[in-house]
């Protein structure tokens, strides 16, 4: 996988966000952020959709671009990462590392989004 160095290394124990992060982008404000958070959970559906749905390499790269740009901002740094696979995958046209990539995409947006119903309560 891809290191970036837009997003900070992930520590095991953190969880699917980065709560310090958020907390950085919002300046604090609990319902910015309970708002940012549900922004992030409906394009990660969106994109998700649009990944399987897609037509050809550039709508492909597009809709991960898109997602790691969501993450970025919400501190989703696992799903930032593997977003950003994603997108690699689909501007090489390599179909077998993309449908890897996008599984692991899946199962990445899914751990976040349990994550989502207790972040949305603090």
């Amino acid at each position: 996988m891809k290191n970036s160095k837009a997003d900070p290394e992930v520590r095991p124990d953190s969880g699917p966000f980065d709560q310090a992060h958020l907390d950085h982008m919002t300046h604090g404000d609990r319902a910015l952020a309970r708002e940012v958070l549900r922004l992030f959970d409906s394009q990660a559906e969106r994109q998700l959709e649009a990944l399987a749905s897609a037509a050809d390499a550039k709508a492909r790269a597009d809709a991960a671009h898109t997602l790691k740009g969501a993450a970025r901002g919400v501190g989703a740094f696992a799903v930032a990462r593997t977003a950003e696979d994603v997108e690699v995958c689909a501007k090489d046209k390599d179909e077998i590392a993309f449908a890897s990539s996008l599984a692991r995409l899946k199962a990445r947006v899914a751990e976040a989004r349990l994550a989502l119903p207790d972040l949305l309560r603090g």
